[in-house]
């Protein structure tokens, strides 16, 4: 009896450990026979790419291009204003100074306009780079442009053209160090545009090892815990690895060869997603893998099957992200032209990862792998027999009612979405930083002396022939510029009352005058914005009633570059939008063989987009106050959702196609569905927490992509996969197939 049990069990495990057949078995049969040579050549490419090529800092071509419109208006007349006017009135490195206890008496006012005026005169021989220098001080204390009196001074520097980002911001703390320092006992420090991002760029870069240290702990925990084995971990971070040394260093090659300044902001995305996904992809992979060892395959050959059967479910999935992702060049603001062909090559290269090193790795370990518990013929994974009938039990209440289900949980999604009637877009470079850096600290420093447009005022610039000669006119300009809404102060033609031409508001060539008018928020947030917005539309009217009709105005400054930024994501995303659904529903099309599933699929994932975007809104905005989201948060999540999304779309309705081969399709949505839960609610949530440690990064943006994301794929893991997606197939049933047969009456079985 015996013998005849062992001859049965040789012939079974004969038949399992043939070779698989097709195009992706002989793949598979490739990557398992040639595992040596996988593992050693992306060890040796890892290895040779990080010692040959830059990382993203070293690669920077930029700073300010990557984040404003290619052509923007503001900066032209920016341009414009240093041709007519013999001194710029804008910049972005400015020294505050402050002391409460009214540091600015007339002896210390003195000795601050003195080394003012030995800056502009060039006698600091370690500062002949600046250019120049402008004082600010609200020694007269007029509100609203001035919070206190005699507590605040502003120096705004400026330079000279052939200097660089770094070297102002280095300047700047010279300046500080050397000459002011010594002499003030009160708050002196260095903020503006352009000392914000460098600032950002060191806390990314501070912050990077913790966000690996946690992915890192992150797989080893939810890995190590779900397989109950120290080698699936070893598997996955190895994945991992090789995955983000070889596509971290080439994006930072192709941009800086391209002439596109990748973002910094980018490499903590690029880390929690390749984490993420690479992690999701090895679940599947040992998860496959294992099961086939538990029911008596040898271990190359359950890798082998196990490869093939996974292969063209993970390319599609992966090529859905990576499509999805690179969609993103269509934009035409730089920091999108690079985030999406960055993150579409970082997921590329961790798909050809997970695709060849980690079958090639479990083909080398084998059932060793798995210690302490290795899988034994007979023996299946344990697979938590009683969640799996939970789950059974809540996907049969989900197809025995679709119509509430779906109902409901519409409903839910829906209410959540009602947030984004309140989104507003702004940039917080400055207000999202940690409120110990010193640029922070300077602007809030600042703001508590002067209305906070202080920092960045815009300048309004006007031209019309003969436009100097009507001095009058140009008052009356600026008392109504004044009283507009949102506006502290206008410095203009009025605050000049002799007759001679000093080149600072009246040009050289008598044809032009430019207004300073700083606003009463930050010059970089949603209410300043909307204040410049509502100045533009009413500036014409404003020269009309002046007596300047036909004179034309024109914007400059940080506020005009947010707004014209704001207006090209929001324009950016007419472009993005519709590239991104098309390759999504391409390939879902190309996948399921069908056009009514692929639609409704790609609505439940842009459903859960929105309700994640709107819970994001009530929480930002309402809860902590921030007044807005920083502008490109939105659309890197739309694009990250959407496409992860339909990445699980793949491995949940591709399960249930199968299915639905082999019996009635509402018992095939329970039967797959109660399967397949198992690893994509595990993925899900080691994507989500991947997501979720990018609010070790201390920046503002960071902390409101990490809740959106989270949220969304929580919501897509726990409600849109689970339960509406298995609902609305049970309701439109067979017609999903449309316009194919693969779940008709004639399907074959």
């Amino acid at each position: 009896m015996s013998s005849e049990g062992s001859s049965v069990a040789d012939v079974v495990g004969g038949a399992r450990d043939a070779p698989p057949a097709g195009l992706w078995g002989a793949v598979a049969r490739a990557v398992v026979r040639l595992r040596w040579v996988v593992i050693v050549f992306w060890v040796a490419a890892a290895a040779a790419l990080t010692a040959a090529l830059p990382t993203i800092r070293e690669a920077q071509v930029g700073a300010l291009g990557d984040l404003v419109p290619n052509e923007a208006r503001a900066l032209d007349a920016e341009l414009r204003s240093s041709e007519l006017f013999r001194f710029p009135l804008l910049s972005r490195t400015l020294v505050v100074q402050r002391d409460p206890e009214a540091f600015l008496a007339t002896r210390e006012l003195a000795r601050t306009a003195r080394r003012t005026v030995a800056l502009n005169r060039g006698e600091y021989p370690e500062l002949r780079r600046v250019a120049g220098a402008l004082l600010v001080s609200n020694v007269l204390g007029e509100s609203p442009f001035s919070r206190e009196s005699s507590t605040t001074a502003i120096t705004y520097l400026f330079f000279r053209p052939e200097v660089g980002q770094g070297d102002r911001e280095t300047l700047a703390e010279r300046y500080v160090e050397r000459r002011i320092k010594p002499e003030l006992q009160g708050f002196v420090g260095v903020t503006g545009a352009v000392p914000a991002r460098a600032a950002q760029a060191e806390e990314i870069e501070s912050a990077l090892p913790l966000v690996e240290l946690g992915t890192v702990l992150l797989v080893l925990l939810v890995v190590g815990l779900h397989f109950r084995a120290f080698g699936p971990p070893f598997v996955t971070l190895a994945a991992v690895a090789v995955s983000y040394l070889v596509s971290i260093r080439l994006i930072a090659y192709v941009g800086q060869q391209i002439g596109v300044s990748v973002p910094s902001e980018i490499e903590p995305v690029i880390v929690v997603l390749l984490f993420g996904v690479v992690c999701d992809y090895s679940i599947f992979f040992l998860s496959r893998i294992r099961r086939g060892m538990a029911e008596g395959e040898r271990a190359r050959a359950a890798t082998t099957h196990g490869s093939a059967e996974l292969l063209p479910i993970i390319l599609t999935a992966g090529i859905t992200v990576v499509g999805a992702s690179a969609a993103l060049v269509v934009a035409e603001l730089g920091f999108f032209q690079a985030f999406g062909p960055g993150t579409a090559m970082a997921v590329l290269v961790g798909l050809l990862v997970s695709v060849t090193l980690i079958p090639a790795l479990l083909a080398v370990g084998g059932r060793n792998l798995f210690w302490p518990r290795r899988p034994r013929p007979s023996e299946l994974p344990p697979d938590r027999v009683g969640s799996r009938a939970g789950r059974s039990r809540a996907l049969e209440l989900a197809t025995g009612r679709p119509v509430a289900t779906a109902a409901v949980i519409v409903g839910l999604l829906l209410v959540a979405t009602t947030g984004l009637l309140r989104l507003d877009l702004g940039n917080p470079l400055i207000r999202g930083l940690p409120e110990d850096s010193q640029t922070r600290r300077a602007y809030e420093q600042a703001s508590r002396g002067f209305a906070p447009g202080i920092l960045s005022p815009t300048v309004v610039i006007v031209e019309r022939p003969g436009l100097v000669a009507e001095r009058a006119k140009l008052r009356v300009a600026q008392r109504l510029i004044a009283r507009q809404p949102g506006v502290a102060e206008v410095v203009g033609p009025a605050d000049q009352p002799l007759e001679r031409d000093f080149g600072a508001v009246l040009s050289r060539t008598g044809d032009a005058a430019r207004f300073f008018v700083v606003l009463r928020s930050d010059p970089l947030g949603a209410r300043a914005i909307r204040a410049l917005k509502r100045l533009q539309r009413r500036m014409p009217g404003i020269l009309a009633v002046s007596g300047l009709a036909g004179a034309q105005p024109s914007f400059a400054g940080d506020t005009a570059l947010v707004a014209e930024t704001v207006d090209g994501t929001v324009a950016d995303l007419g472009r993005i939008a519709p590239a991104s659904t098309l390759v999504v529903l391409f390939v879902l099309v190309a996948f399921l063989r069908a056009l009514v599933a692929p639609l409704y699929l790609l609505a439940t994932s842009v459903l859960a987009l929105l309700a994640s975007l709107g819970l994001a809104t009530y929480l930002f905005q309402d809860v902590l106050g921030y007044g807005e989201l920083t502008y490109y948060v939105p659309f890197a999540v739309a694009v990250l959702l959407v496409s992860l999304g339909s990445d699980y779309n793949v491995f949940l309705v591709g399960r249930i196609w199968s299915e639905a081969r082999r019996r009635p399709l509402r018992e095939a949505v329970v039967v797959a569905g109660a399967r397949a839960a198992t690893p994509i609610t595990i993925a899900g949530l080691v994507l989500a927490a991947s997501f979720a440690l990018l609010v070790l990064v201390p920046l503002r943006p960071f902390a409101e992509l990490a809740f959106t994301m989270a949220a969304g794929l929580l919501i897509d893991a726990f409600l849109v996969r689970t339960l509406l997606v298995p609902a609305v197939i049970t309701l439109v049933g067979e017609r999903s197939g449309w316009p194919g047969h693969r779940l008709g009456p004639g399907a074959p079985r």
